[in-house]
């Protein structure tokens, strides 16, 4: 069986985006792939949380990656520093990787670019770290939107490099990406990406929110005013989004939807996306509910930090060895 991993970063509460884009595939994956899922807790501190906030923020993922639908039985859940080998490795593929690679990560080009002061080396040297997390299990294929294939092609760079230069070591990873939700964008701006970093509320529906506030997010959605219910994303790039998210909720055709919603108002359509959201979140908040009053997460992130570690360590282990780092008698 192939493996698949991926990882999120939870600086603050999760999304729709990341439900739509990542949590959900990742349970359908979980049958046809052999899936490690990871809470990057080492990808958050590049700038600063306030610990308490991250501390609930790392919580409220595994227990939402639970909530919707991760099976700890059929996937490998854990918390990333829980296996220090991805520190480690990180060390070593920032070592192997050239200034100018990471100059051109988008993350740090942007920031630079705006003038934005105090970035962190953390910041700077994140995609190694990225590299390493997929490295370290062999992974063939990683599920990413669109703004994440970039780290993904650097990391198949970093294991071609270090193949060349030491022996085949490790698998040259896929960048898996969805054809419908990949990349859910803001409701109040539908240029930008939804994102758990937003400054106001209005445009993130996060997967913790009271579901009055979810429909009201929906029924304010940007739209336009060309009034006709089309596939159009550069034109109608608020209608779009709406149904491209009532297209991965439902499996439906985005094609289909527009059909079905031919001739009417976007108030229809709006009180329809709505619909299947709420119906949706209200699913997955009983099920979180459950999840922390259990108390049942430690018991999980421990034993899937074992079985991480079970693949992991041996691989760092043979990276150290062929690089010369280790004295044996």
């Amino acid at each position: 069986m192939k493996r698949m991993l991926s990882g999120i970063k939870p600086t603050g509460q999760l999304t729709l985006g990341n439900y739509i884009g990542a949590l959900r595939n990742f349970v359908n994956y979980q049958d046809d792939y052999e899936m490690i899922v990871f809470i990057a807790n080492l990808h958050c501190i590049t700038e600063y949380q306030d610990p308490a906030d991250l501390k609930k923020n790392l919580t409220d993922a595994v227990a939402l990656y639970l909530a919707c639908g991760l099976d700890p039985k059929r996937s490998v859940i854990f918390l990333q520093t829980d296996v220090h080998s991805h520190a480690e490795l990180g060390y070593i593929m920032a070592c192997n990787t050239y200034l100018g690679e990471l100059n051109r990560m988008t993350q740090f080009k942007d920031k630079a670019q705006k003038g934005e002061k105090n970035m962190t080396a953390g910041l700077y040297t994140y995609p190694c770290l990225m590299a390493a997390d997929i490295l370290l299990y062999d992974a063939n294929y990683v599920p990413v939107g669109e703004d994440q294939k970039q780290h993904v092609e650097l990391t198949r760079d970093l294991a071609q490099r270090f193949n060349n230069k030491y022996g085949e070591t490790f698998v040259v990873p896929e960048p898996l990406i969805a054809k419908v939700g990949a990349r859910i964008m803001s409701l109040s701006d539908p240029s930008k990406k939804m994102s758990k970093s937003e400054e106001t509320n209005k445009g993130c529906i996060y997967l913790l929110d009271d579901l009055k506030d979810v429909r009201k997010k929906i029924m304010s959605a940007v739209t336009d005013s060309i009034g006709i219910i089309q596939l159009d994303k550069e034109n109608q790039p608020g209608l779009y989004n709406l149904i491209e998210i009532a297209s991965a909720l439902t499996n439906k055709a985005m094609e289909d939807i527009v059909k079905e919603f031919e001739g009417q108002g976007y108030g229809k359509l709006k009180v329809y996306v709505a619909d299947i959201v709420c119906e949706e979140m209200e699913k997955i908040q009983k099920r979180y509910h459950e999840i922390i009053d259990s108390r049942q997460i430690e018991n999980i992130l421990k034993e899937g930090a074992q079985r991480a570690s079970a693949i992991a360590d041996p691989k760092l282990e043979t990276v150290k060895k062929k690089i010369g780092l280790e004295i044996k008698y």
